[in-house]
């Protein structure tokens, strides 16, 4: 399996930009959103938008996209982390086999900052990301318009 890694340095092609959004929107599942959101969370880590850009990283199997990550920089260190990760999705043939942790740990290592993240409450993701060093110091709240 290959971990690929795009940030300022190794851009992401828009090709590719939509192969992971096709991606993310099929395995994502009921926790995942349209591919127009998907693709400007991939757009913004890939400075196709305005705003900081962040870091996008897959993990292929014979070609095939298995896992994905996307994590946008916030810009906002030392008040609220620098990072947040916005969308994680292991492939659905390959869950239960230690993807999603490789390509977390891959993620962390290669991130700068700190990695604030959201996930529902009845996610299974969720104790991952704790087994991982992931905390719940707050409640988030949110006012929706």
């Amino acid at each position: 399996m290959t971990i690929n890694t795009y940030d300022a340095f190794n851009r992401i092609t828009p090709l590719e930009i939509e192969r992971v959004t096709n991606f993310l929107y099929t395995h994502l599942e009921k926790y995942g959103d349209e591919k127009t959101a998907i693709r400007k969370a991939l757009n913004y880590a890939a400075k196709e938008r305005t705003g900081l850009g962040g870091y996008v990283f897959t993990i292929e199997d014979k070609n095939e996209i298995v896992g994905a990550v996307v994590i946008n920089k916030t810009g906002m260190d030392e008040y609220i982390p620098e990072n947040i990760l916005v969308y994680i999705a292991t492939h659905s043939d390959y869950r239960g086999k230690g993807i999603g942790r490789k390509i977390m740990t891959h993620a962390i290592e290669n991130c700068k900052g700190d990695i604030a993240l959201h996930v529902e409450k009845d996610n299974p993701a969720r104790f991952l990301y704790e087994k991982l060093g992931f905390t719940t110091p707050y409640l988030e709240m949110r006012l929706k318009r």
